[in-house]
């Protein structure tokens, strides 16, 4: 890990704890519009652009026309977003154990931190000041409403570097729990992709992805360095 200046992690599942608050939200907001869901359907676009998971599941209902689609995908994700910060306000926001240590451990040896989510703005800041994580741990913060295209595409990681004013992908780890989180870090071209355990997919799901190292969580980061 020599030569890394900047680590970017993903938000839910990778450094906040993930109790089952975004599947649960998914499922009431679409369900109120009469859109069924599977835990399974979800689990698959864990890491996209909450807005986009919504549109998928929009376009897939019969009977709607095109010219709604996203005028009904605003009305859910609205609904989304209300009833998700109910449910964090709710349970409380935990991160993963070890990600302030980690963060902090980062930070004195001379490496940038930033975040990369899916989430809006506005979840992404209800989070982070839950933990009261601000500039004194965290460089920057690159949300889904920053670019114009989510997971798995890399412009949450290129965002992410130009906020952190790091220039060169040979200079970038990236880490997420995430099939999505590691396909982005593979077309960012990131020198470093790696995978932790602690969140929405699986050891053999994570495996089948570009990945230089596995990890059961982000507390085991600075070894890697070691």
């Amino acid at each position: 890990m020599q030569g890394v200046k900047l680590v970017i992690f993903d938000l839910a599942g990778t450094v906040i704890e993930d109790a089952g608050q975004v599947p649960a939200a998914f499922t009431a907001a679409l369900g109120n519009y009469g859109i069924e869901v599977t835990s399974d359907s979800i689990r698959e676009m864990r890491g996209a652009s909450k807005r986009e998971v919504i549109k998928r599941f929009v376009e897939r209902q019969t009977g709607i026309k095109n010219a709604d689609i996203n005028a009904r995908t605003e009305e859910i994700y609205n609904s989304f977003r209300c009833i998700l910060s109910g449910l964090y306000e709710q349970d409380g926001v935990r991160e993963i154990p070890g990600a302030t240590e980690t963060f902090t451990w980062l930070r004195h040896h001379g490496v940038r931190v930033a975040l990369n989510t899916g989430f809006d703005r506005t979840i992404t800041n209800l989070l982070l000041n839950s933990m009261h994580w601000n500039g004194d741990l965290i460089n920057a913060v690159a949300c889904g409403d920053d670019v114009t295209q989510g997971r798995p595409a890399p412009d949450l990681i290129f965002k992410a570097m130009e906020r952190s004013e790091v220039a060169s992908v040979h200079h970038v780890a990236n880490i997420g729990d995430t099939v999505l989180d590691l396909q982005a870090g593979q077309n960012a071209g990131v020198r470093f992709n790696l995978g932790v355990l602690s969140g929405a997919h699986t050891r053999e799901q994570l495996e089948r992805e570009p990945h230089t190292y596995l990890l059961s969580s982000v507390a085991e980061l600075p070894t890697l360095w070691e």
